[in-house]
């Protein structure tokens, strides 16, 4: 018995110009799907359809949204892999500093995905939301990362009650992986020299197994690592 995959169709990936998003546009379009991107600055294959907007400005997500199905159409699925970190103690971070990661990491996705909500409907679509195990699992010197995080895991669990039937949800849990995300930290706040991070293309490609399921078929959760992930379980 042969199993009909879904066409990976027109996706939205938020944070597309670097890292994890990056890998996904390129996962995307190697699927014959049509990547769409919305981050603070332009990617580099100008190819792609995107639109800059500042995901802690819900104002800009919505607008950015709109834009894009100007360009391409209405979204399949959106995957949101932007994200930002502040490292160090509480009480060394600035109110706006640690107020900015809760908003690009939580208030952006919901925003996304809210702009994006009535098309995946109509569409049977998927959401795509990109944590962190630093969402399952608490450090110190990470409150904001985490607070953010951890309420992206919370966030995704409940729209997936919400949406069952109608809109496919599924959470990512991705660990350490070797993209830009780590410039500009202080030694401390590095992976040692020795860490083993993750390609950020073996992550696109669990990305694109679950927008690829079959109708009626859903990916909930997956967790993807290196083997020697410290951070899980």
């Amino acid at each position: 018995m042969s199993i009909q995959n879904r066409p990976v169709g027109t996706v939205f990936v938020s944070g597309g110009a670097g890292g994890l998003g990056a890998a996904v546009v390129a996962a995307v379009r190697e699927a014959g799907g049509t990547p769409a991107v919305i981050d603070l600055v332009a990617p580099k294959d100008d190819v792609v359809a995107h639109a800059v907007a500042d995901l802690s400005d819900t104002t800009e997500a919505e607008n950015a949204v709109a834009a894009l199905i100007g360009k391409v159409g209405p979204p399949d699925a959106v995957v949101t892999c932007a994200g930002t970190d502040a490292c160090g103690p509480l009480d060394g971070v600035d109110s706006q500093t640690w107020e900015r990661v809760v908003r690009v990491n939580l208030f952006g996705t919901v925003a996304l995905v809210r702009a994006c909500l009535p098309h995946l409907k109509q569409n049977h679509g998927t959401v795509v939301t990109v944590a962190s195990t630093l969402g399952i699992k608490a450090v110190g010197d990470a409150t904001a990362y985490c607070a953010s995080k951890f309420g992206v895991v919370g966030f995704t669990r409940s729209l997936a009650a919400e949406l069952a039937g109608q809109v496919g949800v599924t959470l990512l849990i991705p660990g350490g992986m070797s993209t830009a995300f780590f410039d500009g930290r202080t030694e401390q706040y590095r992976p040692g020299p020795d860490a083993v991070l993750n390609d950020p293309a073996h992550t696109a490609q669990a990305v694109l197994t679950v927008l690829s399921q079959p109708p009626g078929s859903e990916i909930r959760e997956l967790v993807v690592a290196t083997s020697t992930e410290p951070s899980w379980p």
